[in-house]
């Protein structure tokens, strides 16, 4: 399951690119990825809830953490009009946006070794750091 979750959030990655040059709205885009990452988000926290094997979540982990180095790029001037929850502190702020989704990055970095190693606890405490770090990212950059 997680790797098809990852291998979609890839090709959602891959569109955004191609999505610069063809005109493609990025609200769409990173709303579609943002649904990736929390339904990734959600398979690795069933899998941990279960006591599963958590060797399977290394690409997850890996997808969140790409995840987190493209998700800034999709928000280029004048993507804040219209459907979007993005709160304007993110054009405002910029350099904060990117630390936060770095912060992201590495909490998946974080959980993609974890699993790989095996280590049930170290993905344990690696779940709750990229939930950590959406939810700083939540309370700073979107809108309620």
């Amino acid at each position: 399951m997680t790797r098809k979750l990852a291998l979609v959030t890839v090709l959602v990655l891959a569109a955004c690119g191609a999505a610069s040059a063809q005109g493609i709205d990025p609200i769409q885009t990173r709303q579609a990825g943002l649904g990736l990452l929390s339904g990734t988000f959600g398979g690795v926290r069933a899998v941990v809830a279960a006591n599963g094997d958590v060797k399977t979540l290394e690409g997850a982990g890996k997808a969140i953490e790409r995840w987190g180095k493209v998700f800034p790029t999709l928000f280029p001037a004048g993507s804040d009009k219209g459907a979007t929850k993005a709160a304007p502190a993110i054009w405002s702020d910029m350099a904060g946006f990117q630390k936060a989704s770095m912060a992201l990055s590495t909490a998946g970095g974080v959980l993609a070794a974890a699993a790989k190693a095996g280590d049930a606890a170290a993905v344990v405490i690696a779940v709750k750091g990229v939930g950590d770090a959406c939810g700083a990212c939540h309370n700073a950059y979107r809108l309620k």
